[in-house]
């Protein structure tokens, strides 16, 4: 009995011996495992600290819009970055959120460039389809518009497009008068079949296009002009139908009863012309 006793305390006595083991070889893993974090933040942070991830110049920036690469001076010009900097402090969604508040940029990309580095910027531009010419304080303004009806300084786009051949349609007046239909009309002018050259939105009460058949009366810009100018399209055949130097202006006001003015002073309004001639 003596001795079952012996070896049972013998028993636990090793047990005890090896728990005591695991102990200390978890404590020294743990110790290790810390020492080796600590050393890893510390090299990191070593690295993050050197001099060569300093942003030092424009030519450490790649600003691409879609496959053409713009030059340093143009990067600088819209980034309007101090130098020199560090790369970690700089805020690419910062940047990115700048740059789309630029009139001619529809979005923006901005990532850390770690080897060589630097920034990786791409611009997404936006495509003006009309020239605009507005008056404030006796000076002429020349601008663009892109088919979603955001204006454009001339400059900035050229800036940007020293190139770029500018569109063809000519918008005259202020925003504020064809901004609440602009995108209805440009879808519709663009798809009409009759080439319209210019869009005079002066007169709040007429709009008035310049279109290969003349001038054509819209009257109040309104949601029905979509169908206006589906009717001009109807009318395309007109020029061979009347001799166009007669012609003063189409009216459309009423797309249901399209008219023409004709220039001689003994003509009136000519009847309800057919939406096929």
């Amino acid at each position: 009995m003596a001795g079952i006793i012996s070896v049972s305390r013998t028993n636990l006595a090793q047990r005890r011996q090896k728990l005591r083991r695991r102990r200390r070889m978890r404590i020294i893993q743990a110790i290790w495992r810390t020492f080796a974090i600590i050393g890893l933040a510390s090299g990191l942070l070593w690295i993050v600290l050197q001099p060569v991830w300093i942003l030092k110049a424009p030519k450490q920036i790649v600003m691409k819009s879609g496959n053409k690469l713009l030059s340093d001076e143009t990067a600088q010009s819209l980034l309007m970055l101090s130098y020199p900097q560090s790369l970690w402090r700089i805020e690419p969604s910062a940047i990115a959120n700048s740059l789309k508040k630029q009139p001619t940029i529809a979005e923006a990309i901005v990532r850390r460039r770690l080897f060589p580095p630097g920034l990786t910027i791409e611009i997404q531009e936006r495509v003006p389809v009309a020239v605009t010419q507005t008056l404030s304080n006796k000076k002429v303004i020349i601008g663009l518009l892109d088919a979603s009806g955001v204006w454009m300084p001339l400059e900035k786009y050229t800036l940007l497009n020293p190139t770029s051949k500018l569109p063809n349609l000519r918008v005259i007046g202020s925003p504020k008068q064809y901004c609440l239909y602009w995108t209805q009309l440009h879808q519709a002018v663009s798809q009409s079949p009759v080439e319209v050259m210019e869009i005079d939105c002066r007169n709040p009460t007429n709009l008035i296009l310049k279109t290969e058949l003349g001038n054509v009366h819209l009257g109040v810009p309104s949601p029905q002009v979509s169908e206006q100018i589906k009717v001009l399209g109807q009318m395309r055949h007109l020029a061979t139908k009347l001799d166009s130097g007669q012609i003063e202006y189409i009216d459309l006001k009423n797309p249901e009863f399209p008219l023409v003015q004709m220039n001689q002073k003994d003509q009136k309004l000519t009847p309800k012309i057919p939406k096929n001639i």
